[in-house]
């Protein structure tokens, strides 16, 4: 299955890294007759509920204690820690990988930020997790069991998902020695701090080392990928003078074991020359006070709409954000550009250690601020409150929420080609759920177009609701041409402005019947090409997410009788 606008032989990019002795785990496809899948509950877990231990498990669990003792130059934060974390083992089906997600394999490090008897959260980055529907297995450093794992939340914005799992998959003594880790989201790690970096290997043994915070806000300065994926926008991370290389990942701790930051991965493609890339990854600290806001509004319950976890219905959060894209300029830059000494002043003020200001550098096609902002503004105040960090916005945006008769809005001091301009800026609000449907017509997946998409700044006026984001090998498109990175805007000269008109259009089509398909490109290029739909080989289905059942289903919508 390709993403590429042309025909490529190339395989996709996989991170599965050769390792001896490590565990691999063949995740089985979604299944062709229509059968429903439960969300991350492909592999079952062969594990023995037990109410009480037995006195086998106790022995069990007598000898695994003994086994997992500290060793003896361990420091006090990664003993602390190590009972926290959880090993990743991701898989995507291919039927369903969407939102340009760039390889089928993912393995990482979380922490579990939430143990109880009804529901376990663990952390973990967007480039181990990257589309909920994911089959996700979990192994963890407390006790030797593997459990499957549910993706609950994909945050739109930083880099980072929750996963469940349910505590009683691992028993009694499992439960017993599983625990969660202590968040400590404030004070904020400043730059000469010093953590404790605590990750584990693919063996499940724990790794540490003492490192020093060099930068606690690096700007993330990502570029889109040649097929457009998640890249986390608009995040200050955190830096250190020393790590284990860029594909460990884990937690970042005080000498208490406490966890100020996930260690995570991000995924970028490097360039080279006009015409050739390849996928890259780094890791960088991601603050843990993100994460632990939207762990309390899920265990105190949401203002979103409910999620089936564990056979227990969850509100769930929503996140509102202005989608813009925004990047710090200094403010010394910012003089030069024309910027008053009067805002220069009240921007050191406010924030002495930054010195910076926030420049617009485009916004989601299709959001409330689009026709709005413009690329270069400088954002100096919301409402009259000056600004200089990403977080600043976050704050103000989530005041919002607070207020029961606002409208959603943010009144913006903004600087642009030498004036001040004052602005009434509409925000966005956003679930977790990410991608819940596709639709697999004639051997191209489609769906509504994901954020990173929107990020390019262009949409089509005919209709953006169908946006081709795979095409299989042998399939109808392939012969007659019809790859990803475009949408689908006509077909037989009826309008597909969403999925749903793209259905009614399609079931009426008719096996070894042509359809004449009108398409436009990202670049924003029109065209137009004939296929002969195969119902034999390749029927049209969709696939969708239900909360209510926390069920992923697959429904025939034409096939051959």
């Amino acid at each position: 299955m390709e993403t590429s606008s042309e025909h490529s032989s190339g395989e996709p990019h996989s991170r599965v890294e050769s390792d001896v002795g490590t565990k691999k785990r063949r995740v089985s496809d979604l299944p062709a007759n229509g059968i429903a899948v439960a969300d991350g509950s492909i592999q079952q877990t062969g594990e023995v509920k037990l109410d009480n231990p037995s006195p086998i498990e106790n022995e069990v669990l007598r000898d695994y204690q003994g086994a997992i003792a500290p060793a003896v130059n361990a420091s006090f934060a990664e003993s602390v820690i190590e009972p926290t974390l959880v090993l990743f083992e991701v898989h995507v089906p291919p039927s369903v990988m969407i939102d340009g997600v760039h390889s089928q394999h993912f393995f990482g490090t979380g922490v579990i930020i939430y143990h109880s008897q009804d529901m376990g959260l663990v952390a973990v980055d967007r480039n181990t997790v990257a589309i909920s529907a994911s089959d996700v297995m979990l192994s963890f450093a407390a006790f030797p069991i593997e459990i499957p794992g549910e993706v609950v939340f994909l945050h739109p914005v930083h880099n980072y998902a929750l996963i469940a799992y349910d505590p009683s998959a691992l028993g009694a003594a499992g439960s017993s020695m599983v625990r969660a880790a202590e968040l400590l989201p404030e004070p904020a790690l400043r730059r000469g701090d010093s953590v404790y970096l605590v990750g584990l290997s693919r063996s499940l043994q724990a790794t540490s080392r003492k490192s020093i915070v060099t930068n606690p806000f690096a700007a993330l300065n990502i570029g889109s990928a040649d097929c457009p994926r998640y890249r986390a926008t608009n995040m200050e991370v955190i830096e250190l003078d020393t790590d284990f290389g860029s594909t460990f990942s884990g937690v970042l701790t005080d000498e208490h074991g406490r966890v100020q930051a996930i260690w995570g991965s991000f995924s970028t493609q490097l360039k080279y020359g006009f015409s050739t890339s390849e996928d890259h990854q780094f890791v960088r600290g991601i603050p843990i006070y993100t994460i632990s806001q939207v762990l309390d509004k899920i265990v105190n319950g949401a203002n979103g709409p409910p999620l089936l976890i564990n056979g227990v219905r969850r509100p769930m959060p929503l996140v509102r954000i202005m989608e813009v894209e925004l990047y710090p300029t200094l403010l010394s830059k910012a003089r030069s550009f024309g910027l008053s000494d009067n805002w220069v002043q009240a921007l050191v003020k406010k924030d002495p250690i930054r010195r910076q200001v926030l420049r617009v550098k485009g916004c989601l096609a299709g959001s409330k601020a689009e026709n709005l902002l413009e690329q270069g503004d400088m954002v100096l105040a919301v409402n009259k409150e000056p600004v200089t960090c990403f977080r600043d916005i976050e704050n103000a945006c989530q005041a919002l929420d607070k207020i029961s008769d606002n409208e959603g809005k943010l009144s913006m001091t903004i600087f642009r080609q030498g004036r001040e301009i004052d602005l009434v800026v509409g925000t966005d609000v956003r679930d977790g759920n990410g991608t819940t449907r596709v639709i697999n017509w004639c051997g191209c997946i489609v769906q509504d177009p994901h954020p990173a998409v929107r990020a390019l700044g262009f949409l089509p006026e005919e209709g953006h609701g169908v946006y081709v984001a795979r095409w299989c090998h042998g399939s109808p498109v392939h012969r007659y041409g019809l790859y990803a990175l475009q949408w689908i805007v006509e077909i037989n000269g009826r309008p597909t402005p969403h999925l749903d008109a793209f259905i009614d259009v399609t079931k009426e089509l008719g096996h070894g019947e042509f359809a004449r398909v009108r398409t436009v490109h990202l670049n924003g290029k029109p065209r137009v090409l004939t296929l002969k739909q195969d119902l034999h080989y390749w029927p049209t289905w969709e696939l969708r997410f239900d909360p209510n059942t926390a069920m992923w289903i697959r429904q025939t919508i034409k096939a051959l009788d």
